[in-house]
């Protein structure tokens, strides 16, 4: 299955330290390209994230961001530091009774350096909470590519069956249209009414014939389908050999274009160039 350039996902996590959520979208571009907008705290992970994008996906212009809230009252929460905070009291009240005066003021205790603390997050347990948050919106964010890619070949495979028609109506017109010309080249020669060599008759037709022979371009044509549904089926990065195809299913078709006789054949070429056009804006989403 192919993957479209175009995605979306979001991961919203949980925990007793807060939240926090990823956003990954990304569009069309020629190669892997990835913009990360994380908290001030969280830049250290750039590198990795980065490394962790460029093992999964191939081409693309890949957005990242990061929304980090922190727990009300984690952030509040503050820790006494006992064994401290009873030698003090010990020390006050020991001073207290050798000048048998003064009063034992609790606050003053509270503000000893030391004594109390706000809660230190165990950012270690966050960041790896955080980045398998991250595996899990890349993974939900390829599945994404992966739905859209099979919309994509789903199209691709319609346009292709499309143009194999349109190869049926030109071979199938092509008998009566060299019968024709046969006939109205015969009819000329005959208003001459000149004593014509035969063999240089046969011979104009002969080269009459190979100018306006497309058996070459209709082989050309099939070939470039079966490769193009042999790509599709290999599935992955294909975005790139799949331009190229659309550039020699171009080729093809314009050199059928110029050589069209008939109404028929040049309606079956304009309609194939009008298929390849369609598949060609389709794949430059492709990956």
């Amino acid at each position: 299955m192919i993957q479209s350039m175009t995605a979306y996902a979001r991961i919203e996590h949980k925990a007793q330290w807060g939240t926090a959520s990823w956003e990954i979208r990304s569009v069309n571009q020629r190669f892997l390209e990835t913009y990360l907008r994380l908290p001030e705290q969280f830049r250290s992970f750039e590198p990795v994230l980065r490394d962790r994008l460029k093992k999964r996906l191939n081409r693309g212009k890949i957005e990242v961001n990061l929304r980090y809230d922190i727990a009300d009252d984690n952030s509040k929460q503050l820790q006494l530091n006992e064994p401290l905070a009873k030698q003090l009291l010990e020390a006050a009240n020991w001073l207290k009774s050798q000048a048998n005066q003064g009063e034992l003021n609790l606050t003053d205790v509270l503000k000893w350096p030391g004594v109390l603390a706000s809660a230190e997050q165990d950012m270690d347990a966050i960041g790896a909470d955080l980045m398998t948050a991250f595996d899990s919106a890349v993974d939900q964010f390829i599945e994404a590519r992966g739905r859209e890619g099979n919309a994509i070949e789903t199209m691709l495979t319609s346009r292709l069956d499309g143009i194999m028609e349109q190869v049926t109506v030109v071979r199938e017109h092509m008998p009566t249209v060299m019968q024709y010309q046969r006939d109205k080249l015969t009819n000329r020669l005959a208003e001459i009414k000149g004593d014509l060599d035969p063999a240089r008759i046969e011979q104009e037709m002969v080269l009459l014939a190979q100018k306006q022979d497309v058996a070459e371009e209709m082989d050309r044509l099939e070939a470039h389908v079966v490769e193009t549904h042999r790509i599709l089926k290999k599935g992955g990065a294909q975005g790139r050999r799949l331009d190229f195809m659309m550039q020699e299913f171009n080729r093809e078709s314009n050199t059928l274009a110029s050589k069209s006789i008939s109404s028929e054949i040049t309606a079956a070429a304009v309609e194939m160039k009008v298929l390849i056009e369609q598949m060609r804006e389709q794949i430059q989403n492709v990956e």
